[in-house]
């Protein structure tokens, strides 16, 4: 596959197009009832806190049945992943279509450290629901859509080096959410930051 001096370009549109996470298609009563549902726990998550809130509250500060919530989200897990979803959009379309260097136009090294960056942020901000998602069931994290198109976007990016798809495993490891909750008060977002731009610079 092609690429040049600004990194991959529409050689590799087409695979990332394709890892995307869907929007859902669903009838107007149930696109009504999931919006109710994911405004009510994003709601009370905030309040509460995730670990603290039960699907039994949901359901009953979003008016529908418990049953409804669970044939359309299985657990609480699987409402994280939902919460998360349109935020993890966003970021897929700035990696596909934003500016530079998070999107297409720059060197593969200066897009590897806005990704990572950009992804930290994300990150940060919905650590409890991520960690959530990505630790439900042993190897939730790697059946996840999302970090199916993270680890394709960075193995591109990658693709200069010897054998760019364990080294993106790598590196994404270092943004895994209980890695970073663990590491967090002890080392801080600060020099946990700056460690996981220097392991993307050494890994190009």
């Amino acid at each position: 596959m092609a690429h040049d001096s600004t990194g991959p370009q529409s050689a590799y549109a087409t695979p990332l197009e394709l890892l995307r996470t869907p929007p859902p298609k669903e009838r107007a009563d149930a696109a009504r009832n999931r919006i109710a549902v994911l405004n009510a726990a994003a709601r009370l998550f905030a309040e509460h806190g995730v670990e603290a809130v039960s699907m039994d509250q949901v359901a009953a500060a979003a008016g529908v049945g418990k049953g409804t919530l669970f044939r359309r989200f299985g657990d609480k897990s699987g409402l994280a992943a939902a919460l998360l979803d349109t935020r993890e959009r966003v970021l897929q379309e700035a990696v596909l279509h934003g500016p530079p260097p998070l999107g297409p136009g720059a060197p593969p090294a200066e897009r590897l450290a806005a990704f990572l960056n950009a992804y930290l942020d994300y990150l940060l901000e919905h650590l409890a629901l991520v960690r959530m998602s990505e630790t439900a069931t042993p190897g939730a994290r790697y059946r996840i859509g999302a970090y199916r198109f993270w680890h394709r976007h960075v193995a591109i990016l990658l693709t200069p080096t010897p054998d760019p798809d364990p080294t993106a495993h790598t590196l994404l490891a270092a943004v895994a959410a209980d890695h970073v909750a663990a590491l967090l008060p002890e080392l801080g977002e600060h020099r946990i930051r700056a460690s996981l731009l220097r392991l993307a610079e050494r890994s190009m």
